[in-house]
């Protein structure tokens, strides 16, 4: 299975963001996501989404997003094109606090890819004919913005795509109702975590921006994800360290303290278990 980096679609560090059409005429490989979260809208035709070992298919006016370290591909194409997204989740963090609120946005760019990776999940949002039109219209616009590279491109793609995801979260919203309340506090969760896990954080802090104990807490995630708070929690880490010790040369304890870790022999360990090499090896690896 290929991995595939955001850098391999654009250098700039400063500005982690790409749009492009996306053509499909044939079966593509399976492939994940390193360091970036896709949103994708098909804007034609239909074909079958693998994502992990399930399938899906998918058919113009559907929309899903996918989440880095989850394996997917598409077979079976048929006049079958998209808009591929491609962003940093913190790229949210500027977002308002009503944006993460939101019921639709939690279910679309938080929920859903966060259950491909667990079990079958065929909920996704189809748009109707006239609201396929408006994001098409809005997609042609941050095209044309990423492509031409005009003055204040960034700030204007910025706009319109928190424009887009709002829409899109509305969407949602419009046609998704009653979700289960464990699931509403566990997205509060994923979303509290992904947003501060380079820093200092415990059980009963997540517990609490969650409205429930920390009982429920490693209930939920045991339930929902097999796996505890804390795990999540240092997963991201450790995903964030390597994609430093990818980009940049700062020295390991630095990369340590920098992505939450107080022990830099700790996080050598954890690294080590994890990935089969050590930071170091790692580090030589990329070279």
């Amino acid at each position: 299975m290929n991995t595939v980096y955001l850098n391999w679609f654009t250098d700039d560090e400063q500005f982690p963001f790409f749009i492009q059409y996306g053509g499909h005429e044939e079966d593509t490989n399976l492939h994940q996501h390193e360091d970036f979260t896709e949103l994708v809208i098909v804007l034609n035709g239909n074909a079958t989404h693998v994502v992990n070992s399930e399938t899906y298919f998918i058919k113009t006016g559907d929309v899903f997003v996918i989440h880095e370290a989850t394996p997917h591909a598409y077979i079976n194409p048929h006049e079958f094109k998209i808009c591929n997204i491609m962003f940093r989740s913190e790229l949210f963090r500027i977002a308002g606090p009503d944006l993460k609120v939101s019921n639709g946005f939690k279910a679309l760019f938080v929920l859903e890819p966060f259950y491909y990776n667990l079990q079958p999940f065929h909920s996704r949002l189809s748009l109707s004919v006239p609201s396929m039109e408006h994001v098409s219209s809005v997609i042609s616009v941050m095209i044309n913005e990423y492509n031409e590279k005009l003055p204040c491109h960034q700030t204007m793609l910025i706009s319109r795509f928190m424009e887009l995801v709002v829409y899109l979260s509305r969407q949602y919203d419009s046609q998704k109702n009653g979700m289960d309340r464990n699931l509403m506090h566990l997205a509060n969760a994923l979303s509290y975590i992904e947003d501060h896990y380079l820093e200092p954080l415990t059980l009963e802090e997540i517990a609490a921006k969650s409205n429930i104990s920390v009982r429920h807490l490693n209930r939920i995630f045991q339930s929902y994800y097999q796996t505890t708070p804390i795990s999540y929690l240092q997963q991201l880490r450790l995903s964030r360290a390597r994609t430093l010790l990818r980009q940049c040369r700062l020295p390991i304890t630095n990369i340590s303290y920098e992505c939450g870790f107080n022990d830099s022999n700790y996080f050598t360990r954890r690294f080590t278990k994890v990935y089969g090499l050590s930071p170091r090896a790692y580090r030589q690896t990329m070279r």
